[in-house]
């Protein structure tokens, strides 16, 4: 069940939104001030809706916070004051949506509706379980045992190749044609010369060497 932070100081609005968020099957815990609300970011729900004029700190403040803490964590904002003042302070703080209020509370169960369904997607495209490792595409990095390793061109091109032959022996040849290209005038040991500082590493990918042709990434 995904997992929601509301921060609504108003009670009677805040117990409206959440009835209907269970109600959509989503696990919602409010906050009724924004200092509570900071004091949780570290849990990391699945999606964040915050009003802006909160008492403790506001809403700007708050989003601050959550995106420096996961800057992937989608957001919504709730504001009574200018719409559009807002919004567009909002989005250039990397709020992913926008709600002036008055709004129906169905509303902003579609709008989670979506947004949560779209993190979704971009997560599962962006990164990939290798092992015990995970790919993340967009960072370009390698996540093992808490620790990012960033990639070279060449390395991330290599690996992004084998993803996409995943448990298929390549052929060196192969690999250098899609990689470096058909021009590619020089030795196959470049091949092995990348891979092989990409094992050192990261020595937990499932990435092993064919003997006499080529390499193949074992995974699902």
């Amino acid at each position: 069940m995904k997992k929601i932070f509301l921060v609504e100081d108003e009670k009677s609005l805040s117990n409206l939104l959440v009835s209907y968020l269970v109600n959509a099957e989503y696990d919602v815990t409010p906050f009724y001030d924004g200092l509570l609300a900071k004091k949780a970011i570290i849990e990391e729900p699945d999606l964040w809706v915050l009003d802006i004029m909160l008492p403790g700190i506001d809403g700007y403040a708050l989003i601050k916070e959550i995106k420096s803490n996961n800057p992937e964590c989608p957001v919504i904002f709730m504001s009574a004051r200018s719409a559009e003042l807002d919004r567009v302070l909002g989005l250039e703080m990397g709020s992913d949506d926008y709600l002036p209020k008055p709004f129906l509370p169905r509303e902003l169960v579609l709008r989670v509706n979506r947004l949560l369904k779209k993190n979704k997607t971009s997560l599962s495209e962006n990164k990939i379980l290798l092992g015990s490792c995970i790919f993340n595409r967009q960072k370009r990095i390698i996540l093992s045992n808490d620790e990012e390793t960033v990639l070279t061109v060449k390395e991330y091109d290599i690996l992004e190749f084998l993803i996409s032959n995943k448990g298929k022996a390549v052929g060196r040849t192969e690999i250098i044609d899609t990689v470096w290209g058909t021009d590619y005038f020089g030795s196959e040991r470049v091949v092995d010369d990348t891979l092989r500082r990409l094992r050192k590493k990261v020595p937990e990918l499932p990435l092993e060497a064919v003997y006499g042709y080529g390499y193949i990434l074992k995974i699902k």
